[in-house]
């Protein structure tokens, strides 16, 4: 079920999923609330992206990449410094993993790799199937 490209690909996701829970971390406090809203869309860029190339299994290990970096840097640091402090900001980005799950309610057709059939809302919408007056088949297919 499961190929070896597939298996990499989502073991990937939760590499990058390390990643954007470190940088949204660095980030989300700074040039309020602008920072926050980077690390939001930095993570939801990364969620579609993990859609688009993992699938589901790869949406699923970059929210536990981004969840478990997030938790780590949410602890005390040694002098009991936090990076990620009680306060607003910071409980939105805490709960910031769970932006993850928007990517699983865009439409399934904008990760499809079937071409777009002439006729179809899609292709109606491109501009495909539509003629105008004096356009050939041949010129309307482009050959």
């Amino acid at each position: 079920m499961f190929t070896g490209r597939m298996i990499v690909r989502a073991v990937a996701m939760a590499g990058v999923g390390v990643v954007v829970g470190v940088l949204g971390t660095a980030v989300h406090r700074g040039y309020s609330p602008w920072g926050l809203v980077l690390a939001l869309a930095l993570v939801l860029s990364a969620a579609l992206l993990a859609r688009a190339w993992a699938g589901w299994l790869g949406m699923l290990l970059l929210a536990v990449g981004t969840f478990s970096s997030v938790s780590v840097l949410a602890g005390p640091g040694p002098a009991d410094d936090v990076l990620i402090a009680l306060q607003p900001v910071g409980m939105v980005w805490y709960a910031g993993a769970g932006v993850v799950f928007l990517a699983a309610l865009a439409p399934s057709r904008w990760f499809s790799d079937r071409p777009v059939e002439p006729g179809t809302r899609g292709a109606a919408e491109a501009g495909a199937g539509v003629s105008t007056p004096g356009m050939t088949d041949a010129g309307r297919t482009g050959a």
